[in-house]
């Protein structure tokens, strides 16, 4: 068996912390994919939770083979408070998605939690890019990836298709760092 293959300073950050996900995390995961107010603009949640931890048990093997990894987002010393997954890699991109976050989320656990996603594709996973979908109708999380240095490479029917740069993000990543250390007032 493989061992996790990221340390736990490049897990956390902030008031967030980075859990990688398991089979007992399979209620929490689905009482989000479920929550009306959450899954607006998801894919369609599973049958049940007893079918989200069957998920979980085959993404495990994904993990195992460093094909995928599935995190739930926690706030320190505290509750659950949200998710985030990277796929779908490519020889020089990263998918990332499967990003919820919950009423437990802290002021910046947006902003956390995308950075170490960056912070892992890049400096950990070494890619130059990331790719990913937005929902068009989802005008918070377009204008948040704009903010990050993100730009929209095409658009479908319900989807804008998005990709950030490894150049990209370090220009952008020292303010938002500022930001959630209160040296800005700036938001993303």
């Amino acid at each position: 068996m493989c061992t996790f293959p990221f340390p736990p300073e490049m897990l956390e950050l902030g008031s967030v912390h980075l859990v990688p996900v398991r089979e007992e995390h399979a209620e929490y995961i689905y009482s989000l994919r479920v929550d009306e107010t959450l899954n607006k603009f998801l894919s369609k949640p599973p049958a049940s939770a007893v079918v989200q931890a069957e998920w979980i048990q085959k993404y495990v093997e994904r993990e195992k083979v460093g094909s995928e990894y599935y995190f739930v987002i926690a706030v320190k010393g505290g509750a659950m408070c949200g998710t985030v997954r990277l796929y779908d890699f490519r020889p020089e991109s990263f998918c990332w998605g499967s990003w919820i976050l919950d009423r437990n989320k802290t002021r910046f656990a947006a902003v956390e939690s995308a950075l170490l996603v960056y912070r892992i594709g890049f400096e950990k996973l070494n890619f130059v890019a990331s790719h990913f979908e937005v929902r068009k109708a989802n005008s918070k999380v377009i204008t948040f990836h704009l903010r990050f240095g993100a730009r929209v490479t095409s658009e479908g029917e319900d989807n804008i298709y998005m990709q950030l740069t490894r150049k990209a993000f370090e220009e952008k990543e020292p303010d938002l760092l500022k930001l959630i250390s209160g040296g800005s007032s700036k938001c993303p």
